[in-house]
């Protein structure tokens, strides 16, 4: 049970391609956008793309990217049906951006709905306005024709919390119920709490059905004196994404930071009730998140995630016991040129193949403001 600390190896065969680059935009944050696989089995990938200036460093923070266009920006989606390697040309704003404001989208989906959610077509899509912070509100919609249009979006109820904040993480269950994996924010906006809402029967309503981790941090790991925004601070508990394994347990990634440009980490809770009750299982590495899981045919469990330290990249670690312990880690590429990449979405290629689409710049373009154009590539590698 104790982790074996091998030196980090590079990855084997690993090849890299870009998906999408336009010199004057910001490309980004594919793994908060939306990312499925359809019933015959082709990945549907969303992120986000912005206007930037890169001959003003400030011009690309993050904090001004996200007010930087109405609607913020311009939602992006990509389809491959190869298993990642190529992927379509681009088309915009299939998935739209919130476009309701707060209590005034509907309550539910009954307009369009019922749905079975155990479609393989039939996806579901989750996001927010001001994530992460004490304004947010969530919203869900439903596409029933494998992404290639979506119902309007509906708002979640509160329950109760202040604020709800969503990142297009949905996980449906054999019997057809649908969770979604989110994260209530308090009244002061520095307490996050990842928590599961459950879809009624007819798939057209979401309540609330269970916490993730505990009210507080009891360890405080991400606490401090931040004189910061809400992006830039410390946060233990974040960006909650659920994986079914094939023995049933549930599987939530949580991304820890107390700095994003650097200093963040990947968490993993479990559940072996369907959702209802969770306990911390294991801490997956030293630094990287967000981590996107993946389940292997063969049962290995590959995370992987952007190392945002000093040499910036992709990495990547296995786990051969459900999560439990994790490998020395693989680096998938360590040429990014700042600490602005990452944000992953992983997948099986073929059998021992690890595929992921995430965004990147590259330290190739020199030392200019903001170090390179922010895009987004594909990476695929083969595990030994």
């Amino acid at each position: 049970m104790i982790r074996t600390f091998g030196r980090p190896r590079a990855a084997k065969d690993a090849d890299h391609a870009v998906v999408y680059r336009r010199e004057g935009e910001f490309c980004g944050w594919p793994y908060v956008m939306g990312f499925w696989q359809t019933g015959a089995g082709e990945l549907v990938a969303n992120f986000l793309s912005l206007d930037a200036d890169y001959g003003d460093p400030a011009a690309i923070s993050h904090d001004r990217l996200g007010g930087s266009r109405p609607g913020g920006g311009r939602m992006v989606t990509v389809r491959s049906l190869d298993r990642g390697r190529t992927w379509s040309d681009p088309a915009f704003d299939v998935y739209p951006r919130i476009t309701a404001a707060p209590g005034e989208a509907a309550p539910d989906l009954s307009a369009f709905g019922p749905f079975d959610l155990t479609d393989g077509d039939v996806l579901v899509g989750n996001s927010s306005t001001a994530f992460g912070t004490p304004e947010s509100r969530s919203f869900v919609r439903v596409s029933t024709d494998a992404g290639r249009s979506w119902t309007p979006p509906a708002e979640l109820p509160l329950e109760g919390l202040h604020a709800l904040s969503a990142m297009n993480s949905a996980l449906v269950r054999p019997d057809g119920r649908c969770l979604l994996f989110l994260t209530s924010i308090d009244e002061g906006g520095w307490n996050r709490r990842p928590l599961v809402y459950a879809s009624t029967d007819d798939g057209t309503q979401f309540r609330f059905l269970s916490f993730v981790t505990p009210e507080r941090d009891p360890f405080g790991a991400a606490t401090g004196n931040w004189n910061s925004t809400y992006r830039f601070g410390g946060h233990r508990w974040f960006y909650p994404r659920g994986t079914l394994l094939p023995s049933g347990r549930i599987l939530c990634t949580l991304r820890c930071q107390r700095d994003p440009r650097g200093v963040m980490w990947t968490e993993l809770h479990h559940s072996d009730d369907g959702g209802l009750t969770w306990s911390f299982l294991s801490r997956v590495n030293d630094f990287g998140a967000p981590g996107s899981l993946v389940v292997l045919a063969d049962g290995r469990l590959v995370v992987v995630y952007g190392y945002r330290l000093a040499p910036y990249g992709i990495r990547a670690v296995v786990s051969e016991d459900e999560g439990r312990t994790w490998g020395p880690e693989i680096i998938v590429r360590d040429d990014g040129g700042s600490w602005d990449l990452g944000y992953p979405n992983a997948f099986e290629a073929e059998q021992g193949t690890i595929g992921a689409l995430y965004y990147f710049n590259s330290r190739d373009e020199g030392e200019q403001p903001g170090r390179g154009v922010r895009h987004i590539v594909r990476s695929v590698f083969t595990l030994d």
